[in-house]
């Protein structure tokens, strides 16, 4: 199943690029559109229950595993048999204590032992955010009773045991001590830790296995798309992972062509990560505002000619206000 009859049901896009498009709607209405089995990765970060409310809406935790599970349904539905659901989700504070909510693992435990449609748990991921504020103030700053929270989840999820994934894909470059080790050659042998390395350790091939822990920063202060935003008068995404979250996992679970979803997608960083990786995408924002922003992402220097972009269809207030003055 291709591209166009993925998206064949979909209402007009709200623009397209020359390799996805994003939709202006309820996640649930858009995802019940979508065919059976034909994404092979969806890259999404729904709103965390948080004790602070953000403007694009927060479920509380006691709330949150209710609220997903309508969701879930339609995530598997739509999931080949091989694809990945990669949910970012941060953890939460118990309000008025200094002890953590259990909502986000109560999440992951519901959707992997939940009779009838039950999700692999593939692996664990951790993104560690050294630019981090300290957080919470009240327990951390003021009473100096915690440390700071720096770490989110990346729950790895799937329909089978096996999904499609090729960690060569992933790669990164070699340490210096492990290019020296290439270099000079190593004589195999037991070490203190018990592991037998072989003479295999020493071959070259082309990069070391990334971790389950992704460190990288979020200061994007001064990209293309907060600029953008800034001249438009417009209020940017409040909460954007970095680009590297959606490029590693894209690069990871999918393949050229396949078709990439972010059902939550804020300002589309998944999109275009997508798109400069040669995935189809497709994205749905239920907020006007997130969306129209989420274009400068297509438009910034050095992409001009790489993207087609169209201009966002008429809201659906200034549609009335249009019939209204022409009545």
């Amino acid at each position: 199943m291709g591209y166009p009859d993925v998206v064949a049901s979909l209402p007009d896009p709200y623009y397209r690029a020359t390799l996805g498009s994003a939709y202006l709607g309820d996640a649930i209405d858009l995802l019940s559109r979508l065919p059976d089995d034909s994404i092979d990765l969806i890259m999404t970060s729904p709103p965390f229950a948080l004790q602070r409310k953000k403007e694009y809406g927060n479920v509380p935790p006691e709330e949150y595993v209710e609220w997903f599970e309508p969701f879930a349904n339609q995530f598997w539905r739509v999931l080949k048999e091989d694809g990945s659901l990669v949910v970012h989700i941060a953890d939460s504070w118990t309000e008025g204590l200094p002890t953590k909510s259990l909502y986000h693992f109560r999440l992951l435990t519901h959707l992997c032992l939940r009779e009838n449609r039950r999700f692999h748990l593939a692996q664990d991921f951790y993104w560690f955010n050294p630019a981090r504020l300290p957080s919470p103030a009240e327990w951390v700053t003021v009473r100096r009773i915690r440390v700071k929270d720096a770490v989110d989840h990346l729950w790895w999820l799937s329909k089978s045991p096996y999904p499609k994934a090729d960690n060569r894909s992933v790669l990164k470059a070699y340490s210096g001590s492990m290019k020296n080790l290439l270099k000079n050659g190593y004589v195999p042998k037991l070490r203190p830790s018990g592991h037998d390395i072989s003479g295999k350790f020493q071959r070259d091939r082309g990069g070391a296995i990334p971790p389950n822990l992704l460190m990288m920063g979020n200061t994007e202060s001064n990209s293309h798309y907060l600029r953008s935003c800034r001249a438009a008068g417009m209020k940017p995404h409040p909460a954007r992972y970095p680009y590297g979250i959606p490029q590693f996992f894209i690069r990871f679970l999918s393949s050229q062509n396949d078709v990439v979803l972010d059902p939550f997608a804020g300002s589309n960083v998944t999109g275009i990560a997508a798109q400069e990786l040669g995935r189809y995408w497709v994205a749905f924002e239920i907020l006007e505002n997130y969306l129209k922003g989420s274009t400068f992402r297509f438009s910034g220097d050095g992409v001009q000619s790489t993207y087609e972009i169209y201009q966002p269809r008429p809201s659906q207030q200034h549609r009335l206000l249009d019939k209204a003055n022409t009545d």
